[in-house]
């Protein structure tokens, strides 16, 4: 496969003016400020490849909008070098922008009220130089994947929230961005439209080929859609891999779910630490190098009806990065 983002020792230093409290420090400042230095960004590398669906994820603050302004042109970086397509983002050239696409949040179609969805999509064809061609093939797609056929001819001032949403991603998508920069697509959305927007961005990817760069705050959208994980935090690359390979590299414990008919409870300290109690069910936290053992002992001192060998949830071998307690 070939690699169509490749990012190699990314940095973004923001300045910050300071000063103390008080009216002096305020007229001071007019004439003399200090800065401080935040840096955003330090370092990262990593690629992808055409096709590729990736989570960008860390903590608020861990640099992942600002990498992904960057990469759609926003931003010029500190230092470091970036290749999207062959551009250079921050050069901002036209056939980068029609390449790309970046959708912040729930990003719901703007314009005047008074347009039509579908006058809204016309305008938008101007904008990018859409031929009519390929207009007409990637409204039918959009149409047929967010059910926008009875939303076309109507306002936009008429559009619920949740349909305003989706047709401000056939805005977004209208002329075929081959890369795709999701910032938060989820937040601030009901059970029904994450569960659609999830959909929607797992099919779009597979019928258009779309490079897709995901962040997200909720993991379900993490495990759901991407196979591989770029993990940031600070603003440095702590993990870079398969999704499934995370906890065995970032975390030293398995879960046992345990499920038994024993009427006495036992002393569950005797073989891990207890997660979770419920009347003749456990989960017991037990260190990987001792998961063969510790199952053997429960297997013959219990009368075990199930049990099940788990990796920890995502949420806490993420939170073991940013607590540093690995």
């Amino acid at each position: 496969m070939v690699s169509v983002i490749n990012v190699k020792d990314l940095a973004m230093i923001y300045k910050a003016p300071v000063r103390e409290a008080g009216l002096q420090a305020a007229l001071s400042s007019l004439f003399r400020r200090t800065y401080r230095e935040i840096r955003a960004v330090q370092d990262i590398s990593f690629e992808l490849e055409a096709g590729e669906i990736a989570g960008f994820i860390g903590s608020n603050g861990a640099g992942k909008t600002t990498t992904l302004k960057i990469l759609s042109g926003i931003l010029h970086p500190t230092s470091g070098l970036v290749s999207v397509l062959g551009f250079t983002p921050w050069h901002r050239e036209p056939h980068y922008l029609q390449s790309i696409a970046l959708i912040r949040g729930s990003q719901p179609i703007g314009g005047p009220g008074e347009l039509t969805v579908l006058d809204s999509l016309h305008f938008q064809q101007l904008l990018y130089e859409i031929t009519d061609t390929a207009f007409q093939k990637n409204l039918t797609l959009l149409v047929e994947m967010l059910h926008l056929e009875p939303l076309l001819k109507r306002q936009i001032r008429a559009l619920s929230l949740g349909e305003r949403m989706r047709c401000g991603l056939a805005l977004s998508l209208i002329y075929q961005p081959r890369i795709l920069f999701l910032d938060e697509p989820t937040l601030g959305l009901d059970v029904t439209a994450v569960q659609m927007m999830r959909r929607f961005i797992s099919t779009y990817s597979h019928q258009t080929g779309a490079t897709i760069l995901l962040t997200s705050h909720y993991m379900a959208d993490v495990e759901t859609l991407c196979k591989r994980i770029v993990l940031i935090d600070q603003g440095t690359v702590k993990y870079d891999g398969d999704l499934e390979e995370l906890s065995t590299t970032l975390s030293s414990y398995k879960l046992l779910k345990v499920a038994f008919a024993d009427e006495i409870m036992p002393l569950w300290s005797m073989y891990g630490e207890v997660i979770e109690e419920e009347p003749n069910k456990v989960a017991l936290r037990v260190k990987r190098s001792q998961v063969a053992e510790v199952t053997t002992r429960l297997l013959t001192e219990l009368t075990v009806i199930d049990l099940a060998i788990e990796n920890p949830p995502l949420e806490r071998v993420i939170d073991q990065v940013y607590t540093e307690e690995m």
